[in-house]
């Protein structure tokens, strides 16, 4: 995995990838890299999406792959450096549990307003809140200031809330302006549950109907616990309707376009 280092050093993105010439949702991921290449004071070129698939050719998936049917196979690892180099860096998707999985509440790391909800080159106060996360026997992560959800360790949480709206940590707020979510977001919305940005409380998320993780690296998982108190009812409309969603995600490569998979 590319190290971390200065918030400043770097702007990145993890992006689902076949192992050939396919990127998922790769647009996406390249507007946002350049969107938050300017709010971090860095140069990211316009042409960015030409520049990885002319240099995708050069880059070997590592010999494991996940076979998860609802994730892909590999992620590239896409980044920007402070001086303009681009730097691709194949990883294995690490596979997950079938499990509702379990989460623990921990401080989100504070940024000044010119950082916070980039992904930005200082990486390493996620990769430590995903370390505790584990060394406590959870499988995440939820990051919290002043008593609100910001953002998950490797995921963006989105909750069903008992008024039928699924909601999620806000931008403007400090949370990542997730890629993901993007991609469900139309899917949930015509099939009858608006999506709003909003502050999230402890207290909204265990009296919630359901919640849900998401990511380039894990696909859609559901929550089943935070802090060990059960959280709604696992896997109900909401997981299958983002699971649904997710699966419609597009495939973009030089020679193709971009196609739905």
């Amino acid at each position: 995995m590319i190290a971390s280092d200065g918030p400043d050093s770097s702007v990145w993105s993890a992006i689902g990838w076949d192992g050939g010439n396919n990127l998922i949702s790769s647009e996406l991921h390249f507007e946002r890299m350049i969107r938050h290449a300017e709010k971090l004071g860095l140069e990211c070129p316009d042409d960015l999406s030409d520049r990885v698939f002319s240099k995708l050719i050069g880059v070997k998936p590592p010999e494991e792959r996940n076979e998860s049917n609802d994730q892909d196979p590999y992620l590239l690892i896409v980044k920007v450096s402070s001086e303009g180099d681009i730097i691709l860096e194949g990883a294995v998707n690490r596979a997950w549990p079938e499990k509702p999985l379990s989460a623990i509440s921990l401080s989100a790391p504070v940024w000044n307003d010119g950082i916070r909800g980039t992904k930005h080159g200082d990486y390493q106060p996620y990769r430590d809140a995903r370390e505790v996360a584990i060394s406590n026997g959870a499988d995440i992560g939820l990051l919290f200031e002043d008593g609100n959800l910001i953002d998950g360790d490797r995921c963006a949480p989105l909750l069903l809330d008992n008024d039928g709206v699924a909601y999620h940590p806000r931008h403007s707020d400090g949370a990542l302006d997730s890629v993901s979510l993007q991609v469900i977001k139309p899917f949930l919305e015509s099939s009858g549950i608006p999506v709003r940005g909003a502050k999230i409380t402890l207290g909204m998320i265990t009296r919630s109907s359901e919640m849900i993780v998401c990511g380039s690296g894990m696909g859609i998982k559901s929550l089943g616990t935070i802090d060990g108190r059960k959280i709604g009812n696992p896997r109900g409309r909401l997981y299958s309707l983002a699971s649904e969603g997710w699966s419609r995600r597009l495939k973009s490569s030089k020679q193709t376009g971009e196609r739905v998979i």
